[in-house]
């Protein structure tokens, strides 16, 4: 099990396959798995591994968080803003586990291994720890108590607000593969998104911009993540505009 070597070509194409329909290293939201394997990609993938960017981008926005302050005075009146930056990796969910513990199960993990025989050498308890079994018995505790929550949950039907979202997609110029630039846009993947109809609309001077249809689950996806994810695509993205939002 594994990716290869993360840092080289072969072990990046083998995490943008992997991606290719998950959004995640594991599960349905960001975790220490995640981190883990970001941690040993030395840099975004290029634009053409379109779901590892993604992926990438995704996670690297977890690294660092900014929070904004708003100073008013007595009236009512705005004075000034304070950002403050923290970084928010560690609050993720999960433990994070050896590179090689993710990824397809047919690919042997050689990044690192030194370094990581090393590791595991330090990591051993002489005095029988445990930590693990109690980790291992937290682990099922919680489990239950979910499966008896999404019992309880599944005989209650939920209202769920969603809503029908056009996107207009605007490339750099003439030269755009736009083909390309679509495929990079509906490789975005969350639970609560679905991708619909397309079409390129001419904007002038040759160029033309994609117009697609998405439906979101209010609660999960937002109009900011979209932008930030599909404006990652920097190669073949200018820029990303709402065109119309329904509520459904």
């Amino acid at each position: 099990m594994g990716f290869g070597d993360l840092k080289s070509p072969a072990g990046l194409q083998v995490l943008n396959d992997y991606l290719a329909d998950k959004s995640y290293i594991e599960g349905y939201v960001p975790s220490q798995a995640d981190v883990a394997v970001f941690e040993a990609v030395s840099s975004p993938p290029p634009a053409d591994l379109c779901h590892a960017l993604r992926w990438y981008n995704h996670i690297k926005s977890y690294e660092k968080e900014k929070a904004s302050y708003f100073v008013f005075s007595g009236k009512g009146c705005y004075t000034s803003s304070i950002v403050v930056e923290f970084k928010c990796f560690s609050s993720l969910p999960g433990v994070k586990k050896a590179l090689g513990k993710y990824g397809p199960a047919d690919v042997e993990d050689t990044t690192g291994s030194g370094a990581t025989d090393s590791k595991d050498d330090d990591d051993i308890d002489l005095f029988g720890s445990d930590d693990e079994e109690e980790s291992e018995e937290a682990k099922r505790l919680r489990e239950e108590r979910l499966a008896q929550y999404e019992s309880k949950k599944a005989k209650k039907p939920a209202l769920v607000a969603k809503s029908s979202i056009l996107l207009d997609v605007k490339p750099w110029d003439d030269e755009t593969d736009m083909a390309k630039l679509e495929e990079c846009v509906r490789s975005i993947q969350a639970d609560g998104l679905v991708w619909g109809s397309s079409k390129l609309v001419p904007v002038g001077y040759g160029i033309k911009k994609l117009q697609i249809q998405c439906v979101v689950e209010d609660d999960k996806v937002g109009t900011d993540m979209l932008e930030e994810q599909i404006t990652a695509f920097e190669d073949y993205v200018q820029s990303m505009d709402v065109a119309a939002f329904n509520k459904i």
